[in-house]
């Protein structure tokens, strides 16, 4: 019989929230239940394991994101556009880091098809309109948006850039820049 208050959506949004707080990898079964003072088997008439757990934190945080993003870029074009969005992940990313590891795990296509990873390309597209790339060239610059905020992202909360004397942000500011025109002068293929 399924315990009252628990529900599929209460358990996700409490994983995530765990997920921010002692990181994606240590979320369990068992430190949810813990979380609800119950005994993990009262869980399972709602999610089947700890990997579906880590699936529904893993579509929750791609949805916030792409609300989040989808705001962002309401209204902007160019370069306002591509550093709203720069910006959405990276704050993301720094206030949500068990829910931003949770994005990077690889979901089924099925899955994957129907989640809001298809928004996030859409929106990336949307952002790209400004900068009048074609295909291919508009996924190869998906991809490299998508790698470099990632890359800068990992970079940054690993503590990569402490050595510097340049401030973080400064740096960051200056790579948008940079891409703003690399994408205004996408070199022909």
């Amino acid at each position: 019989m399924a315990r009252a208050g628990l529900t599929a959506e209460r358990l996700t949004q409490a994983a995530a929230d765990l997920a921010d707080e002692i990181g994606f990898q240590n979320v369990t079964v068992s430190a949810l239940a813990r979380g609800f003072g119950v005994k993990p088997a009262a869980l399972y008439s709602h999610v089947k394991d700890a990997q579906d757990v880590r699936v529904r934190v893993a579509l929750l945080a791609l949805a916030e994101l792409a609300d989040r993003a989808a705001a962002a870029l309401a209204g902007r074009a160019g370069k306002d556009a591509l550093v709203a969005f720069a910006n959405v992940y990276r704050d993301y990313a720094k206030e949500h880091p068990g829910r931003y590891a949770a994005m990077q795990i690889e979901l089924d296509p099925e899955t994957l098809a129907a989640s809001a990873a298809v928004r996030h390309s859409e929106l990336t597209r949307a952002l790209l309109r400004g900068y009048e790339l074609s295909e291919p060239d508009q996924t190869d610059a998906i991809r490299m948006l998508h790698g470099l905020f990632h890359g800068y992202v990992n970079l940054e909360k690993a503590g990569g850039f402490r050595h510097t004397p340049r401030e973080v942000d400064a740096s960051w500011s200056r790579t948008l820049d940079a891409l703003d025109s690399l994408l205004r002068n996408w070199p022909p293929a």
